[in-house]
């Protein structure tokens, strides 16, 4: 089975081979509802756009309004989120609440829309077994579809639950980028470990790219900034913003800085 199909349109999310990619994800409302920053959704992927970020991650419905809409610059590429959770309610409930997970789109139903690439999450530390056996069920048979098909698969590990303490604790972020890496994911899209020589680690320790995630809003757009940084200098292959780019007073002079950071930060040397 050739997988070249995944290669180029993996390239392409990524801006190239040798870049390390600058990814707007606007996929938040599904879960978190209209939160701050998410009105004008068509405006709000236009400037990511003219911005020039590398790829979007944006669900199938925004894709579609999308597709009507004519841009005048280079349109970035597309990643369709294809599942959804209660993870983040449940969080925000102090952990009370089921757990679930589910598919929202397929594999080939993205790339129907266009898509070049798809995530979707992989939750462990819960300290529900049965949630976490659905979480590995449902990765591993998108993986195969995605082979099928020629779809470049990122999965979003996360640690987060009762057994969890540190989400970005090392020993967690090493299990569960292992864990998806081995049910076939073509990149991973994780936590930052808090500091470039711990996460070094966990990106040299792991077979598949790492793009490091934004999170929360930060306290400053300085502050996210040294999270790209850090990521840069651990050899991650890129960064997910979200909340720190489309909550920005200035989001064109974010996207702007954090582009810099990305490509004039050099790769942390340490000894395995």
């Amino acid at each position: 089975m050739s997988d070249c199909g995944k290669k180029i349109r993996l390239r392409r999310v990524r801006g190239g081979a040798a870049h390390r990619a600058l990814v707007v994800a606007f996929d938040h409302a599904l879960v978190l509802g209209p939160i701050a920053g998410t009105d004008d959704p068509m405006g709000k992927i236009r400037r990511f756009a003219e911005a020039k970020v590398d790829a979007i991650l944006l669900n199938l419905g925004l894709i579609r309004q999308f597709s009507e809409v004519g841009f005048p610059t280079r349109m970035p590429a597309l990643i369709a989120r294809i599942d959804w959770t209660t993870v983040w309610a449940n969080l925000a409930n102090n952990g009370r609440g089921e757990l679930h997970s589910s598919m929202i789109a397929s594999p080939e139903d993205a790339l129907r829309h266009g898509a070049d690439a798809v995530v979707t999450y992989l939750v462990v530390g819960t300290g529900d077994a049965e949630f976490e056996k659905k979480e590995i069920a449902r990765n591993a048979e998108v993986a195969r579809e995605c082979e099928r098909i020629g779809m470049p698969l990122i999965i979003e590990t996360l640690a987060r639950g009762k057994e969890v303490q540190n989400p970005g604790d090392p020993k967690w972020l090493k299990l569960h980028t292992r864990m998806a890496t081995e049910l076939g994911a073509d990149a991973i899209k994780t936590d930052y470990a808090g500091d470039p020589k711990s996460m070094r680690s966990v990106v040299q320790e792991c077979p598949i790219p790492i793009l490091v995630l934004g999170g929360s809003r930060q306290a400053s757009d300085e502050d996210a900034l040294d999270v790209v940084r850090g990521a840069a200098s651990a050899g991650a292959a890129g960064m997910f913003f979200g909340r720190n780019v489309f909550q920005s007073a200035d989001m064109e002079s974010f996207l702007q800085r954090a582009r810099a950071a990305l490509d004039e930060t050099e790769v942390l040397t340490t000894k395995k």
